[in-house]
Order: C-alpha cells, then structure tokens, then sequence
C-alpha cells in the first residue's frame, strides 16, 4: 500500500471510529462504523474480497452477540432482573451499604453469566427502579456499582465479555486454562473495584433509607424462567470448557430460551425482538473491515514491533506498559475496535504470552476509566439520562480516575 493510501485509510477510519463515538446529528453509532467500512471498500482502499473476508471471519461474534441479547431481553421481559434487585433491597434490611454490596454481587453474577452489557444495560434500570422504591438520598453509587463492576467481573468467564472472543477469535482458551491464567485476576478486579467504589461513595452510604413494602419473591414469569437461563448458561460454560468456539451454542440455547418462554407467551417473541439492539451486529461488522483495512495500512506490523518490544522487557513492566496503553487507546477510541485490533496483533505474536493476556486486562477492565471506554457504558449514561439521572462525562471520570487504574494494576499482579 502506498504512503498516500495509507494516510487516507487512516484518517476515514479514525474518523468513522470518533463519529461513532460522538455521533453527530444524533446518527447511530452502526451507520457510522459501516459508512467508513463502506467508504474504505469504494475508495479501494481495501480490496472488496479482503472487506468481504473480514467480515465472515466476525461470525462466531455475531451468533454470540445476538443469543446472548436475546437472553438477556428475555429476562428483562420475565421480569428476572427487577426481581434480582428487590431481592437484594429485601436483605439489605434498611442498610443503604448492605444494599451498595448486594447490589454489586447481583452485577457480578448477571455479568459472569450473562455478559457486561446486561450488567450495564439491562440490570441498571431494574436497580434504579428499587433504590428508588427505597428511597435512598442519593441513587448514583449504585448506578455506578452497576457500570463498574460490568467490566470488573467481565473476564471472570470468556462468556462474561463479548470483547474476550474478538481478541482470542478461535483461539480462546478453554475454560479450564482460561481459570488458570484469570480466575486470580477477576477476583483482585471485583474486590478492589468493591472497595475503592465503596471508599469514593462512604458519604452517600452512611445516610438512612426509608422503609417500604417491597417483595423479594419472583413473579411466575421469573421464576420459570429463571432455570432456563441457567441452564443455558450451563450450557456455554461445558461448550467453553470444552473448546467449542462459543457462538453456536449461544445462539442455539438463545433461540431455545425462547421458543420456552413463547409457550407460555405467544407474543414475547416480539417483544424480545423490538428489545435486542440488532445495529450491534453490522456495527462489528462494519468495524471487523476497518481493523483489516488498518492492518494493511501499518498498524499490524507496528503493534508488533511494540508488543515484541515490550515483551523483551524484563519482569512486569512489559506487561504494566502494555495495558495501561490498551486502557487509554481504548477510552480514546471505544475498547471494541481496540479489541480487534489487539486480537489481530496477539494471533501473530502468540495467543498464550503473558504479554496477550495484559491486554485482554486493558480492553475488558480499562473502560471503567471513562464512558468512552465502552458501548455498553455509553448505552448506561443514556439509560440513566432517560430516566432523569443526570451523570456527567466528568463525574464518570473523577470515579474512574481512582477506581480503574487501582484495579488494573492489582489484577495485573494475579495475573497468571
């Protein structure tokens, strides 16, 4: 590719990428990511079969992606989330911390089993519905507990982070080596993120909570529903355990999970489908182009000459340096292009360096430095405006600021 290809393939993708940040005239961040992708196949500056292969190669994301929203949406639908957080008000008994705690450890497991974006986007609402309920002064710790502990807990299980399978692609780890190499970390990353958020918000939390009737006990819907979400979860955890690249069986136990849940409901099917966020898909799709078209461009053989050299480095600060430049290349440019670029430089370099596995940590628990980091953190801060919570970028990032760099760096000593 010539210099001057090269400079304009560039500046078109940098540019789609902020645009889908930004999103000006209030355009949708997939037309943003496919209108470069398609402006980058028009232009030549990626040949159409190149473009065309990058986007087959996404196919395991996309069939994950889409089963794993429509488990999600079904359990919105079924009520399983607002009953998951009026349980934890129920046990709270009037103890504003208490409720901070099992606030957070319901994110946990919505998010090891159901990925971060439910975390973040789907439980969130169903919290802010009980603290107010409950009526707490202030209902922002435990909207931040939600958006942090979404990237926390997210590589607790390769299923916790859709980002987990674009940087490993076919090569991801089986459960039992993936538990290995980040069993230690996750947990460093929970229980830090727990107590620097708890240390940030102690003054909102030591104020009282009024009383009122809530129930913690599940609705029908709910509670039937709740075992076919285990199950499927059980489900992709045998298929991670047992090597199976994870987007057919996700799909597969996502279509099933609903095809239960019609039987009881012959309209929650679209229902569902009105819910899940489909523009996901071609958005990856779209970016799949972009990083491919950036790879010709340079930026392979430039982030290999960095990961090498900073794989050479002695001890742990290859490894420091390494994610804490994913972390803010990722809170520049949003952690999903990073994360395929990053994929695209850890399959040449070498999928089971720990220099690999530091920047996994930078692309799932880096984003809770801003709310650029991540889609789903940006989805949160609409939700939360939606509701009439007003949460500032800045607010974000002075919680971030403490909490993020605090976690990383303690995950990175687990860190196997």
């Amino acid at each position: 590719m010539s210099h001057a290809a090269a400079t304009f393939t560039w500046i078109i993708s940098v540019a789609s990428i902020v645009c889908m940040l930004v999103r000006p005239l209030k355009i949708a961040e997939a037309y943003w990511a496919c209108g470069g992708a398609l402006l980058l196949v028009v232009t030549r500056l990626i040949p159409t079969q190149a473009a065309t292969g990058a986007i087959k190669q996404g196919w395991n994301v996309y069939l994950f992606l889409a089963g794993m929203m429509a488990l999600a949406e079904i359990a919105r639908e079924e009520g399983v989330f607002d009953w998951m957080a009026a349980a934890a008000a129920v046990r709270a008994r009037n103890s504003p911390g208490r409720l901070f705690v099992l606030i957070y450890c319901v994110g946990v497991v919505v998010t090891a089993l159901l990925s971060n974006d439910a975390t973040a986007v789907v439980l969130t609402p169903a919290v802010l519905a009980v603290v107010r309920r409950v009526r707490v002064e202030d209902p922002k710790p435990y909207l931040f507990a939600c958006a942090l502990v979404a990237n926390a807990a997210s590589f607790v299980f390769p299923i916790s982070n859709p980002a987990n399978l674009v940087v490993y692609g076919k090569h991801l780890p089986a459960l039992g080596e993936w538990f290995k190499i980040y069993a230690g970390a996750a947990g460093v990353s929970i229980v830090v993120t727990l107590a620097a958020l708890w240390w940030i918000s102690r003054r909102a939390l030591r104020v009282t909570m009024g009383r009122t009737a809530i129930t913690a006990k599940p609705g029908s819907h709910a509670r039937r529903t709740l075992p076919v979400l285990l199950l499927a979860t059980a489900v992709m955890i045998v298929a991670s355990a047992l090597g199976v690249p994870l987007g057919l069986p996700t799909i597969l136990v996502g279509v099933a999970a609903l095809l239960i849940a019609t039987l009881r409901e012959r309209d929650i099917t679209l229902r569902v489908a009105r819910g899940v966020s489909w523009s996901v898909l071609p958005l990856v799709a779209g970016l799949f182009v972009i990083v491919e078209a950036l790879e010709r461009a340079g930026l392979l053989s430039a982030g290999l000459a960095g990961f090498n050299a900073l794989a050479a480095c002695a001890g742990w600060a290859g490894r420091y340096v390494a994610a804490f430049a994913v972390t803010l290349v990722s809170n520049g440019m949003n952690n999903l292009p990073v994360a395929l670029m990053g994929g695209a430089i850890v399959e040449h370099a070498g999928q089971a360096t720990p220099m690999a596995h530091a920047i996994l940590l930078g692309v799932d628990l880096g984003p809770n430095l801003s709310v650029t980091g991540s889609l789903a953190t940006i989805l949160w801060l609409i939700a939360m405006r939606r509701e009439g919570v007003e949460i500032t970028a800045w607010e974000f990032l002075k919680v971030g600021v403490v909490v993020m760099p605090l976690a990383l760096a303690a995950s990175l000593l687990a860190l196997r």
